[in-house]
């Protein structure tokens, strides 16, 4: 006989579940299927809509609660048995230790998380396989949520107060429209997964503004990033629209593609979505430091009121966010994609198809994970909002973060 759904959730849970009085919703109340990793598949899932429903307002936080539940899970599935009952156990291992960190960072959605646990508990075997899986998913939820206490990962922490800088060539200051003031400047002294210090990786300086690259960098940008150019194609155009938004929701869907496509087993399936998150939590912080120790401004403040040539009417094609130049944040999260689903899900796949939120009826199909990186690269130019030197060198850190991360994962997934 199955234990009683009370018996199943923490005190914590309940007060919550008693607290709150949401309709589960289709997709979470489904009921997620064991075995040949479709654990990992279903809880993937509800991952996804628990952080885009309940989500914090800033991605490095989201993108923490990933790491923790998931971190959680390979842990928890490290401790199964050898023998009959190891599959069962790992199941219930993953279900147990992410809905357990969902539950603590998302209070909100705690109808939803335990109507997908009970589903899931309803079709792993009764027994010792179970209920073991069940208390070190439990235990390893607890053990992450208690390690990352305090890390400075939370939106008001991210977003501490950044001083300007008196304007000055070269010099970033809040740009328009909106001159919102700098986001993300509390990310460089974040406490990270794996890398030593958040400057280990810190990028050289960026070309000096009376480079020859920089010159290139400045007119390619005015040229194909204006909201009215003339030499961007459509498809360019495209592109910039297509990879405008979170990084973290646009690459949700490859990271999927790589877990169910898998042949790995469930816990090295939970590796690799720990893994993953885990070292873009960590480049996200490095690229912090990095743009913050250089303050380089945006293409958009060097053409209207630069030294090379001003156009004070010059207008990007999408909006400018809040945060310096060099190095493009959403190319060092491609950068350490990229390296990490090479190296755990292989180079190439069949193909696959995209979508955006930001690119409505427009699909996208690509069969390799360095398409998704060239493509960001292109777009941040063709937007408006980037020089091609930020993108690429953006690119570089995200990889070293994505190596550093591979090579220190063990450190991580020790029961």
């Amino acid at each position: 006989m199955k234990p009683s759904r009370s018996a199943l959730l923490s005190l914590g849970s309940a007060l919550a579940l008693a607290a709150t009085a949401v309709v589960p919703s289709a997709r979470a109340a489904a009921s997620p299927a064991a075995g040949s990793g479709a654990v990992v598949r279903d809880w993937y899932d509800v991952t996804a809509e628990t952080v885009g429903a309940a989500g914090a307002p800033t991605q490095i936080t989201n993108s923490r609660t990933w790491a923790i539940g998931w971190l959680a899970a390979a842990r928890a599935t490290r401790e199964a048995p050898a023998g009959r009952d190891r599959a069962a156990f790992q199941d219930a291992a993953v279900a147990s230790a992410v809905h357990d960190a969902l539950v603590s960072l998302a209070p909100a959605r705690v109808p939803q998380l335990d109507a997908a646990l009970t589903a899931s508990l309803e079709r792993i075997p009764d027994g010792p396989g179970e209920d073991g899986g069940v208390a070190a998913g439990a235990r390893q939820a607890k053990r992450a949520l208690a390690e990352r206490r305090g890390d400075g990962l939370d939106p008001g922490s991210v977003n501490a107060p950044y001083t300007v800088q008196p304007a000055a060539p070269g010099v970033w200051q809040p740009t328009p429209d909106g001159y919102a003031p700098a986001a993300q400047y509390g990310n460089r002294v974040a406490r990270p997964f794996l890398l030593d210090s958040p400057d280990q990786y810190r990028l050289g300086p960026p070309p000096a503004l009376d480079s020859r690259r920089y010159r290139a960098d400045l007119a390619e940008v005015r040229a194909y990033g204006k909201a009215d150019s003339s030499v961007r194609t459509p498809r360019q155009t495209e592109t910039a629209t297509f990879w405008y938004g979170s990084s973290l929701t646009l690459y949700t869907e490859p990271l999927r593609v790589a877990v169910t496509r898998s042949h790995r087993s469930t816990a090295e399936r939970a590796e690799l979505v720990a893994l993953f998150h885990a070292a873009l939590v960590d480049t996200q912080i490095a690229t912090s430091d990095s743009k913050y120790a250089y303050t380089r401004w945006r293409p958009v403040t060097a053409i209207r009121t630069g030294s090379l040539g001003t156009d004070p009417a010059w207008t990007p094609l999408h909006q400018t966010p809040a945060h310096p130049d060099y190095p493009s944040g959403h190319n060092t999260y491609s950068g350490a994609a990229e390296v990490i689903l090479d190296t755990l899900a292989g180079p190439r796949t069949a193909p696959f198809s995209l979508t955006s939120p930001t690119a409505p009826g427009v699909r996208r199909t690509y069969t390799g994970w360095s398409q998704l990186t060239r493509e960001n690269v292109d777009a941040r130019v063709f937007s408006g909002i980037h020089t091609r030197s930020a993108d690429e060198a953006g690119v570089t850190l995200g990889k070293e973060v994505g190596r550093h991360a591979l090579r220190n994962a063990d450190r991580l997934f020790r029961p």
